[in-house]
């Protein structure tokens, strides 16, 4: 990594506890030498046991956050997460069009406690975000939702992912946490080739965030100039250290201890 911190557009909801969304996606950043800046979509209410209410932003005053980091600040990668509503995801996807960085698009549908947190209206908009995503990050009920394609193996993953690669053209990390059994098994596909990332399940309840945080870990290690599968690589030993230092707050699904995650080298 260079000493000069990637630049870091992070496009996301908040989340008024602190575990997932913009502040999960700051942390991040932060903690991988990043320097975060931020256009958030929509206010939550929520904590760890569910949301219990969505402002969403303006589409305008979404655009005018994004052009006002563009112009001044620059960018070196963008993360982009929950959306808030279709309008917002058209405007986003017509601002980054404009943008020659890498982006990575964690196609948020559902909230870790299960709350919906986008609509049908807006999970069709997600097409056009893919077209300009150098990599989308599904888990496999987002990647069962986005091709409509059986995903019961590891086979039927690869060849969903591969779909998305084909119409899209982006690469594609399909997120194994939502499968059975004491292994979870990540499938990395790209035009080059595909590869797959497996460790053991982690037995906790702390996994609140998690989704948004690898997101926003290899946006920011991309953003350093690292290659796409050494960044996933990466990213996924950043999550999995941030469970294990997870702090224990909350009575449902807890949030992550990014603040804790000092080495990737070990």
């Amino acid at each position: 990594m260079s000493d000069a911190p990637p630049r870091i557009l992070i496009i996301a909801g908040s989340d008024s506890s602190g575990g997932a969304g913009i502040q999960a996606d700051i942390k991040t950043v932060t903690m991988l030498n990043g320097y975060a800046m931020t256009a958030i979509t929509a206010l939550t209410a929520q904590n760890t046991q569910g949301v219990r209410a969505v402002e969403p932003a303006s589409p305008g005053f979404v655009r005018e956050q994004i052009a006002a980091c563009v112009e001044d600040i620059g960018v070196d990668a963008v993360k982009i997460g929950m959306l808030g509503g279709a309008e917002i995801a058209g405007v986003v996807a017509d601002a980054l069009a404009e943008i020659d960085a890498p982006i990575v698009f964690d196609p948020v549908m559902v909230a870790t406690s299960g709350s919906a947190l986008a609509d049908e209206a807006t999970i069709a908009q997600f097409a056009r975000l893919m077209e300009v995503a150098t990599l989308v990050t599904p888990n496999l009920p987002e990647l069962a939702a986005l091709t409509e394609m059986p995903i019961g193996t590891s086979v039927e993953i690869a060849e969903a992912a591969e779909l998305l690669l084909d119409r899209h053209g982006c690469a594609v990390l399909a997120k194994g946490g939502h499968g059975e059994g004491e292994q979870i098994k990540d499938i990395l596909v790209t035009e080059e080739r595909a590869a797959s990332f497996q460790d053991h399940r982690i037995d906790t309840r702390h996994t609140h965030g998690t989704g948004c945080t690898l997101s926003s870990a290899i946006a920011t290690l991309l953003g350093h100039g690292q290659p796409l599968e050494h960044s996933v690589q990466l990213a996924r030993k950043f999550v999995r250290k941030a469970i294990a230092a997870a702090p224990g707050f909350g009575a449902g699904h807890g949030p992550l201890g990014q603040q804790a995650v000092r080495r990737l080298d070990d």
